[in-house]
């Protein structure tokens, strides 16, 4: 690009302004407008060279490379998403204890055949508190650990949990159990946002997917854990079967808190306060020591760039700001693709114990099944690692929801067969286990058939982590978060208002025929995500905020090139031209108001 001129106008920030020519009609740039406000910022030259740098850097670093440089970022990424083991477990617990005939005897009704279920009115009361609880802790998470820092917020919310787990534990009625849900669902909200914002924003580019979704991996390792524990107590005929396993969630929080002291802020989030020693300092306890082609500096000048890009494009960090200007289409992309979770058969897979016994299998056979589509759900989500940085995020979305949608199909028809023919109960098991591979999502009304199961753990489930971490912009990434959340935690509601109407016997008895149902919402969200869902693989997020200025089509994302330093006409000057400026070193001079 051919500089035709700089201005010497800003002479108190000692800024310059280089007018360029004019990008081509495929390349995303920032407004011009937008460039001209940030040449006030002080030392705005030196940022943009480092942030040149440092983004070039980034976009060359291979996945090994990634792994190399930032192995504590790893580690302590993982170590916060491991908290959402915790909800995983319980929401499986709760859902499976439907099945258990223990909890029945403890908490249900008689039925006239002389068995005791929980009526289908307070199942879905007990789904909904943790609900309920999860949407108030998420819009206090929002505010909160963006005022006192993800840390902070993390080892309050991990204490409370400690305490809560008393009152179930304890509990000797439904009721008591209704408002522990509510309670306990308060830290889980929490841990929903927290853990993805922080692992987008501890890891680098390459790595970006891989820690995103390994927070789904941990929703399947507590959802298995679940499984295989009340599996076990299946034998236990005394109170301790569901005492137990809800003192289980005691391991989980104390050696997170330990860890959670000694874990270090996310840069990003100290960008944004204006701490940029710190926000350094936690950068070098993210990498390792000693590679010669990382320089710290340029990478903190990258988030600075960025957060100063992002002001000048959307000011605010409030919630209602999520809705204005570009930031509406980033909010309404982040909320469908989290409420897909919901919206595509998912209220299948948490009552899939209770949705294997209504399909005619026996009570170990259920569990047992159940297992399987868990560990599945495990596998699914590893191998989509290996897809994400070859295919991307919208391939693998779209196409696993076509899947989705087929075997819904099949599921629904298979549904027709008698109750007494034992081998459709099978065939619908196979059918959730295939399903969690493809799609594996952590509803709490989560029940749907074998093969399904499987899918979802393999394309909707973990992606969606992908998604919404890179899709939000980084100033009202946690609020955006928070939002798509707290809306698919809405769907979650109603899901488990109707789903357990659907599978229970007394009341609307479906059963499988209930996939019909969902292959029509699912198909909706099909069309959808390909109008709509953009490819983020790759991209740096001052490169996303460019794409979405310029109102790129989410089918052109993948292939539209795109730069957060040029301008339509202009850009910032580097440092070195600067100063060649100043010494008269240009020749010609073309002043642009700023």
């Amino acid at each position: 690009m051919a500089s035709t001129g700089i201005d010497f106008a800003n002479a108190e920030s000692g800024v310059r302004i280089v007018e360029t020519a004019p990008l081509g009609a495929d390349v995303a740039a920032a407004n011009d407008g937008a460039l001209r406000r940030m040449s006030v910022i002080p030392g705005i030259a030196e940022i943009t060279d480092g942030a040149v740098a440092g983004t070039e850097a980034e976009k060359r670093m291979g996945i090994i490379e990634g792994f190399k440089l930032y192995p504590k970022a790893v580690g302590w990424s993982m170590l916060l998403s491991t908290a959402i083991i915790m909800e995983g477990y319980d929401v499986v617990l709760l859902a499976s204890f439907y099945a258990f005939p223990q909890f029945n005897a403890k908490y249900g009704v008689i039925q006239p055949d002389g068995t005791y279920q929980v009526p289908a009115a307070w199942q879905a009361g007990l789904s909904n508190g943790a609900n309920v609880g999860e949407i108030i802790g998420l819009f206090a998470n929002g505010i909160i650990s963006e005022r006192y820092g993800y840390r902070k917020t993390m080892i309050v919310s991990l204490m409370a949990v400690i305490c809560f787990i008393f009152i179930p534990f304890f509990a000797q009625n439904v009721q008591t159990l209704e408002v522990a849900e509510v309670l306990c669902g308060i830290p889980w909200g929490v841990f929903q946002t927290l853990t993805t914002a922080y692992a987008a924003e501890v890891m680098p580019v390459p790595l970006r997917c891989y820690l995103c979704t390994y927070v789904n991996l941990c929703w399947v390792l507590g959802q298995l854990i679940a499984s295989g524990v009340l599996r076990g107590f299946l034998a236990n005929t005394t109170q301790w079967a569901y005492r137990v396993p809800f003192a289980i969630q005691w391991i989980w929080p104390v050696p997170i808190i330990i860890g959670v002291v000694f874990a270090p802020e996310s840069p990003w989030w100290l960008v944004r306060r204006g701490r940029k020693e710190e926000a350094k300092k936690s950068l070098l306890r993210l990498t390792s020591r000693g590679d010669p082609n990382f320089n710290a500096d340029d990478t903190i000048d990258m988030m600075i760039h960025t957060n100063e890009l992002e002001k000048e494009i959307s000011a605010g960090t409030h919630y209602w700001d999520c809705f204005k200007g570009v930031d509406l289409r980033r909010t309404e992309i982040v909320v469908v693709v989290w409420c897909i979770q919901n919206l595509c058969g998912s209220a299948f897979m948490g009552y899939s114990t209770y949705f294997y016994e209504q399909a005619g299998l026996q009570t170990t056979d259920a569990f047992d099944l159940s297992m399987a589509q868990y560990a599945l759900g495990a596998i699914g989500t590893v191998t989509s690692w290996f897809l994400m940085a070859k295919v991307g995020r919208r391939k693998i979305y779209l196409y696993g929801l076509i899947v989705l949608d087929v075997l819904l199909l099949i599921i629904g028809f298979v549904g027709i067969a008698p109750s007494s023919n034992k081998a459709a109960g099978w065939v619908v098991g196979s059918m959730l286990l295939i399903y969690t591979f493809i799609c594996k999502s952590h509803s709490a009304s989560d029940a749907r058939p074998h093969i399904y199961r499987c899918l979802d753990d393999f394309s909707v489930g973990p992606v969606c982590y992908s998604l919404v971490a890179e899709l939000s912009s980084t100033r009202l990434r946690t609020k955006t978060i928070v939002l798509s959340r707290n809306m698919y935690n809405v769907i979650g509601i109603i899901n488990n208002i109707w789903t357990p109407y659907m599978l229970n016997p007394s009341a609307w008895g479906w059963g499988p025929k209930t996939g019909f149902f969902w292959f029509g919402l699912d198909f909706l969200c099909v069309v959808w995500c390909f109008f709509r869902l953009p490819e983020p693989k790759g991209r740096t997020y001052g490169e996303l905020d460019i794409l979405f200025t310029n109102k790129v089509s989410a089918r052109k994302f993948h292939k539209t090139d795109a730069t957060q330093f040029q301008g339509e006409t202009v850009r910032l000057a580097s440092v070195s031209e600067s100063i060649q400026g100043e010494k008269g070193g240009y020749s010609e001079h073309k002043e642009i108001t700023i």
